[in-house]
Formats: structure tokens, C-alpha cells, sequence
């Protein structure tokens, strides 16, 4: 399976654009704030809870700000369950590291004062340090309505988890999508499963709250026996899952009594985001694959 996933993802650059923005429809809400709220909505009448992502290019800092501040603005006034998920690359990292944490430092407030959190999502590795150090900069200023992000086939990840402890983080923990080389991430599909679950345990040992972000059924069944052996109570932890990927697995923990929350991305870069996404991760394209036969077959 794992061999036609990769051949799926390799064809994608020849595939038609109106037929990749079909096959997306499912999976990214649509290209205006308007559509991910629609999206969101929907989601919490299923009983899920939300995460908002807008896809953008890195030359935004400023702009994407005040983007970001209009997305927390129409969530408190629409009166959604979802929170913010940014990338410190938007946000100027870059360019410099104390502009970009100024812009953080801005909205976490600005989340703060509506009730709402910011989660900062975690990119390549040149990014992991400067990431986790201003996340410490945000705590340092009394700012808790903050978490970050670690992925699980990075090296360095238990490390980070040891030396974040101390701040009882709010950590979602995922595989982790970029290209890395083996000297900084590991390449072997069951080492990475093992590694996760071994930083969830890290980080429930710790206290911290952990959004378990995986579509894998291995890995759900061994976070669960962890969740189960601690007696943790479901507003004690979540999982996540991406927009329209494996929504059945989605409503099954939902209907077991575990809070569920749905990344739900937006914007008008739909395209470059679609091949991104699948290139990064070609499990993903396995599900949408098989998915779509079976719409086709209805």
C-alpha cells in the first residue's frame, strides 16, 4: 500500500488543476474565511471541535496578522469551538526572531481576551529550536494560552519533551510531514509509530495536555491503553485529524466519548497546498484515494 501511496503522489504535478481542486473539495474548506466557518459549524454539530489554518505564502507577516486577528474576531462573534493554528515562518521568524515574536506575542493576547487559544505548528527542522524558544518566550510572559507542536520521527523530540516538562506544555504531538535527513529525523515507519507513542507517554508523565494528532489506527489503540491505565478524564486530552481524512474513524472516537478536533484549512493557495500536503504525507493520498472510489461507486 505504502508503494502505491508514493506512486499516487508522484502523478499529482500531471493531474488536471480542475481535477486536484475537485479531489480537494473535501479536504480544504474553500478559499475565504466565510467557507472554513461553514466548515467548522458543521463540525460542532457532529460534536468535534476545530482548529483554523489559513494557507499562505511567507511574505505576509504583517498582513496575515491582521488576518489572524479577523479570524479570532468571527469565531467569538459566530460563536464556533475552534481555535487558531499558526506558522512562525508567516509571522516573520525569517526575517527576525524578535519580529516574529512580537507577532505571536500579539495575538496569543489578542486570543487571550476572546477566551481562545493559539497553537504554533511546527515546521522544518532549520525552524524546531527557534519555534520551541519562543514558546518559552510566551510562557515566560504569563501567556498559557499557548501550545506548540512536536513531531514524532524527529530525533531530538524526547530531548525536547525532557526540557520542556518544567511548563507542563499543551503539546499536539504528530508524525511530521517535511523531508528530513536520517541523521535528524528517523526514516522507518514503525520506529516513527514507537517514537509517538513514546512522546505521548513522555508528555503525560510531564502533566502536560496532549492533542494526539494521527489518522493510525496502531497508534490510537496504544495512546488509548495509555489514556486508559492513567484514569485521564476526556476534557484531560484530545485527539486530531484533518479535514474529510478518515472521518469514520473521526465519529468513532466521538462516539466512544473522547474529544475530537478537526484541522480545518482555508485559502486561496488551495492548489500548492493540496500537492504539499500529499507529497509530504502519501498516506494521505491512499485515503483520498480509496475514498473517492467509494463515492464514485454510490
Amino acid at each position: 500500500m505504502a508503494l502505491l501511496d508514493r506512486a499516487l503522489v508522484r502523478v499529482l504535478p500531471a493531474v488536471p488543476r480542475p481535477v486536484v481542486k475537485k479531489l480537494s473539495q473535501r479536504y480544504i474548506a474553500g478559499p475565504d474565511l466565510a467557507d472554513a466557518c461553514r466548515a467548522v459549524a458543521g463540525l460542532n454539530l457532529d460534536g468535534k471541535m476545530a482548529t483554523i489554518e489559513e494557507i499562505t505564502t511567507r511574505d505576509e507577516a504583517s498582513a496575515l496578522l491582521a488576518e489572524y486577528e479577523d479570524v479570532f474576531e468571527t469565531i467569538e462573534r459566530e460563536g464556533l469551538d475552534s481555535n487558531v493554528s499558526v506558522k512562525l515562518t508567516g509571522l516573520g521568524l525569517n526575517l527576525d526572531r524578535d519580529f516574529c515574536l512580537e507577532n505571536v506575542a500579539t495575538l496569543v493576547r489578542d486570543a487571550a481576551k476572546r477566551g481562545n487559544f493559539v497553537r504554533i505548528d511546527m515546521e522544518d527542522s532549520s525552524t524546531t529550536s527557534d519555534t520551541l524558544e519562543i514558546y518559552r518566550r510566551l510562557r515566560a510572559q504569563g501567556l498559557d494560552n499557548v501550545g506548540v507542536v512536536l513531531q514524532a520521527y524527529m530525533k531530538r523530540t524526547l530531548m525536547d519533551i525532557a526540557s520542556l516538562a518544567p511548563l507542563r506544555p499543551n503539546v499536539r504531538v504528530c508524525k511530521g510531514i517535511y523531508v528530513e535527513p536520517p541523521d535528524v529525523a528517523y526514516q522507518e515507519f514503525e520506529t516513527v509509530q514507537i517514537n509517538f507513542v513514546e512522546a505521548v507517554e513522555g508528555l503525560l508523565e510531564a502533566g502536560a495536555y496532549v492533542a494526539v494528532a494521527t489518522h493510525d489506527d496502531w497508534v490510537i489503540a496504544e495512546v488509548l491503553t495509555l489514556l486508559e491505565e492513567r484514569g485521564l478524564a476526556p476534557e484531560e486530552y484530545e485527539f486530531q485529524m484533518l479535514l474529510g481524512v478518515r472521518p469514520e474513524l473521526g465519529d468513532e472516537l466521538v462516539r466512544e466519548g473522547h474529544r475530537l478536533r478537526i484541522y480545518v484549512p482555508f485559502g486561496r493557495q488551495w492548489y500548492e497546498y493540496s500537492l504539499r500536503r500529499l507529497q509530504e504525507n502519501p498516506k494521505i493520498a491512499g485515503y483520498i484515494a480509496l475514498d473517492t472510489l467509494k463515492r464514485l461507486r454510490r
